[in-house]
């Protein structure tokens, strides 16, 4: 982001540190999901959930690796014991980190939507206030008949509602996990050979 014109909050979402603490909750939610399954034991789990990331081990081990994810997931077994081997467990790199990226997508939705929100309630009152105030309407670049301004700013009030909500949709999408572990793409594959198949045999038989 360009700091001079990024906000704070918004800039906290994009900053590595927050890349890598959303990487971090990405491969530990899949720990617990291992652990539901039987395959983590639950001592395991315990302790994994208090794994940290070292920013400056991070960069330690990436100036040697220049491989994110093995400077990432080194930086937080070095950490841990024997029950840092689970993390990771089944991952590739982009199960990771475009995952973490939708639920960062998602974080700077809600900042926007919240901006969204204080500026409706603005638009709306003064919509309101100046229901009565004249003033030029324009078509083609000139001056046409005359409109209120509350009308204006009710009509800026519509194109606000209608973009927060294709901002929600938006979000809902990119918030969508894009984990696949072995057992799913197993799965995966197993309903393609039989969508294949069926379209095979009813071809044969057609």
């Amino acid at each position: 982001m360009i700091d001079r014109y990024a906000r704070p909050a918004m800039k906290h979402v994009w900053s590595e540190e927050n890349k890598l603490e959303t990487w971090l909750k990405v491969e530990l939610a899949v720990c617990e999901a291992w652990t539901a399954k039987g395959l983590i034991p639950p001592e395991d789990m315990a302790k994994l959930r208090d794994a940290r990331h070292d920013m400056a081990r991070y960069e330690e081990i990436f100036e040697r690796t220049r491989h994110d994810m093995t400077a990432f997931t080194r930086s937080i077994t070095a950490g841990l014991g024997p029950e840092g081997r689970w993390i990771h467990h089944g991952l590739t790199s982009n199960d990771v980190i475009d995952t973490a990226q939708g639920l960062q997508i998602a974080e700077a939705a809600d900042l926007l939507d919240a901006d969204m929100s204080a500026l409706l309630e603005v638009l709306q009152a003064r919509a309101l206030e100046h229901k009565g105030t004249i003033m030029i309407g324009r078509t083609h670049g000139i001056h046409a008949e005359p409109i209120t301004f509350g009308l204006k700013l009710a009509m800026w009030v519509e194109e606000l509602r209608r973009g927060r909500e294709r901002l929600a949709r938006a979000k809902a999408e990119a918030a969508g996990l894009t984990v696949v572990t072995p057992s799913d793409a197993a799965r995966a594959a197993g309903q393609l050979r039989a969508k294949a198949h069926g379209r095979a045999t009813a071809e044969s038989h057609g």
